[in-house]
């Protein structure tokens, strides 16, 4: 038993840092990506079972994540004595889940677009980040976005999966990419979401929590691969972090503005919803422009590479602490 566990701790971190790796040479999956099926599953579901009630926004979010909780079992329970299946299977759901390498090359060319003064080119490219509406954005609104965005989908989209991988493997990292996908189709303070979409934003937050945290702290200690100061960094994240709305979005985005020596928020329309949010960095820092972009998909990669090096060391530990312990 106790060999077992070892070598399946082992095939499960080498799954992760193979998976990095395939994310950072190749991105995402061009075509057939399995967020993307999920992504048609949730709405087809939607669509069938939604009503204003957060009951039914609560039996939404059960039905959606119960076929991916399903493979993530079946994938755990087929390959708990096949450790070269183990490996190969953390790997394609690890490439399947990061974005790390998507999100560095959305920032770099949304830095370009800003150089070349192409403003219609920039407000199109923020939807590729996030869900503000980019119509009347100049510059600077756009490099804010931007900022934010990419230390925010750095947390959910890099960190927090690798940390639920590292937890609990194939079946974390399918499910946290799951939940973070639903959040972001239903969790919105809207007319139409604001009961719907409660019981999918409350899981993800839920999931969210310690990872957040881990994901500012990591950026914080890589402040100084973009030339910035990692005790700057973690002075403005504990000072800012919980100044920000969400429960868990502030540290990423607090860590981020200390470590570019920048600062964020302000007021950002969602699609009719105005919400002002207080500021994250130093008052008097400059705001984000185009090398303040660059550096940020910079850090993007520092933190992905990181995060897996860091899942799969921890990985290794619990498994030698849960051997010790069947002893």
């Amino acid at each position: 038993m106790s060999l077992r566990i070892e070598s399946l701790s082992s095939a499960t971190a080498i799954g992760l840092m193979a998976g990095a790796a395939a994310d950072a040479v190749f991105g995402d999956p061009k075509r057939h990506h399995p967020v993307a099926w999920f992504g048609s599953w949730a709405l087809w579901l939607e669509k069938h079972l939604y009503q204003d009630s957060i009951g039914r926004g609560a039996l939404f979010t059960a039905t959606a994540l119960a076929p991916v909780a399903a493979i993530g079992l079946a994938a755990d329970r087929l390959t708990r004595n096949h450790p070269l299946a183990r490996a190969a299977l953390t790997a394609t759901a690890t490439w399947a889940v990061l974005g790390g390498h998507n999100l560095a090359s959305e920032g770099e060319q949304m830095a370009d677009d800003l150089a070349d003064d192409d403003i219609p080119a920039a407000r199109d490219r923020l939807t590729h980040l996030c869900s503000r509406n980019p119509e009347d954005l100049d510059a600077a609104e756009l490099a804010r976005g931007t900022v934010e965005s990419l230390a925010e989908n750095t947390s959910d989209a890099v960190v927090c999966s690798l940390f639920w991988g590292s937890a609990a493997g194939i079946l974390g990292l399918l499910l946290h990419r799951a939940i973070n996908t639903l959040d972001a189709m239903v969790g919105y303070h809207n007319p139409r979401y604001e009961n719907f979409g409660k019981a999918s934003a409350i899981v993800d937050d839920v999931a969210a929590y310690i990872p957040a945290r881990l994901s500012g702290a990591i950026s914080s200690a890589l402040a100084p691969t973009i030339g910035g100061s990692a005790p700057n960094a973690w002075r403005v994240m504990m000072r800012d972090a919980r100044n920000h709305p969400s429960p868990n979005g502030g540290w990423c985005e607090a860590a981020w503005a200390g470590a570019l020596g920048t600062h964020l928020g302000g007021a950002s329309d969602y699609h009719g919803r105005v919400e002002e949010r207080p500021a994250l960095g130093d008052p008097g820092t400059p705001a984000p422009d185009v090398r303040t972009i660059r550096r940020a998909s910079t850090l993007v990669s520092a933190v992905t590479a990181a995060s897996a090096g860091i899942a799969a060391t921890m990985t290794i530990v619990t498994g030698l602490v849960t051997k010790r312990r069947t002893r």
